[in-house]
């Protein structure tokens, strides 16, 4: 008998340690991770620098309210807004980030229609949930927030039609993850962002799963050449310490007034400290240009195995954010459940969709290797197809 909700399709396999960018289950087996604990881990595990910036302020101070002024919160807001015009909140998840960024932009339009996209993730509370645009993560949670409109994803004209003076907000991934990693295309953000201008309407970026260095800059949004109104962060800017952040324009300080939204735990010490410590490791340059050459290596590799075989009908994403498109879902679990029984531990995104985000610290040999193990199972698959 579990004393556990069934609410999570549970592998029988338990993770006892992780190293570098490997992790060991019960029995002492080995697997190379390409996953990051769904984009958490974008450092890898047992980082000894990580360790020790927690041990030290374990020794000192785990909580305070916020109540009281935070230097941790501060150095790290200042990390965060990386030289541009922004301010911080504080949470514990991507979908408290969220949810404060839906807030955030009802207050300061004073309107209350928000745009989402069809398989868009953001996710489970009420407000994140009423943005995800999946109808199976809706089903027996209606009534919802109201006032979410779901649009196709890269489609213009649909936006032309919906968005208004009436419009608070839109909010979109730039590459939709749990969704099948669908990158949004450079013109159609381009052109949401002069539409969200001219209605006065807010554009929210949930950098939740690309931001933190995961697609080779340190949010997606720099690539597409805009600057949101307020985005969304969590996952990796923890590195496993459970932290979320929201960031909206200064112009927006005054909507979120003493009382207007809070955190009990946001922004605690020890969330504080290693996130700080995070961004000054992953916010440099080389860095950087290094997850961009290892990003660009691993598609090289999909795309060249995508000619061995049938079963795949697509690659995409962007930096160490890859999605490989199968037949179909049975393919797709026989061939997660083969990686896992060789020591590659996946992800499934959409409906066929394998996933894959391994550490932006991963090795140019564990890459490789990771391949050839997808390239193994995915031409044996073929062979029994």
């Amino acid at each position: 008998m579990s004393y556990l909700f069934p609410n999570y399709q549970r592998k029988k396999i338990q993770w006892v340690k992780g190293i570098n960018n490997t992790l060991i289950d019960q029995d002492g087996k080995s697997y190379l991770d390409f996953t990051s604990g769904i984009g958490v881990m974008n450092l890898g595990y047992g980082d000894s620098n990580l360790n020790e910036v927690l041990s030290d302020q374990a020794a000192n101070l785990w909580h305070a309210p916020n109540l009281y002024e935070s230097k941790f919160q501060e150095e790290t807001a200042e990390k965060l807004a990386n030289g541009r015009d922004y301010v911080a909140y504080f949470c514990n998840s991507g979908a408290e980030a969220n949810e404060a960024a839906i807030k955030l932009a009802r207050k300061a339009t004073g309107r209350s229609k928000i745009i989402s996209f069809v398989n868009s993730f953001h996710g489970r509370t009420y407000g994140a949930m009423s943005a995800t645009g999946q109808e199976s993560i809706h089903q027996g949670f209606q009534p919802l927030v109201p006032d979410f409109e779901y649009l196709p994803f890269n489609d213009l004209d649909s936006l032309k039609q919906k968005i208004d003076k009436q419009t608070a907000a839109v909010i979109l991934e730039l590459i939709q993850g749990e969704g099948g990693v669908i990158p949004a295309k450079q013109e159609w953000v381009k052109q949401i962002k002069q539409l969200c201008r001219t209605t006065g309407t807010l554009l929210i970026i949930d950098e939740i799963q690309t931001g933190i260095g995961r697609t080779g800059s340190l949010y997606a949004y720099e690539q597409y050449e805009i600057e949101p109104d307020i985005f969304t962060l969590a996952k990796g800017l923890g590195n496993g310490i459970p932290v979320g952040a929201m960031l909206g324009k200064k112009s927006f300080a005054q909507a979120f007034g003493p009382g207007s939204h809070g955190s009990t735990f946001g922004g605690n010490n020890l969330a504080m400290r290693v996130a700080s410590e995070v961004l000054e490791r992953i916010n440099q340059p080389d860095f950087l240009l290094e997850v961009q050459r290892k990003g660009n290596l691993l598609m090289k590799g999909l795309n060249q195995l995508a000619l061995k075989t049938t079963l795949i009908k697509d690659v995409r994403g962007k930096g160490m954010m890859a999605g490989i498109e199968l037949t179909d879902a049975d393919v797709l679990a026989s061939v997660m459940e083969q990686l896992k029984e060789e020591g590659l531990i996946t992800l499934k995104a959409g409906q066929a969709v394998l996933r894959l985000l391994p550490p932006l610290t991963i090795s140019d040999e564990e890459l490789n290797r990771g391949v050839e193990l997808l390239e193994k199972v995915l031409c044996k698959e073929q062979k029994n197809d």
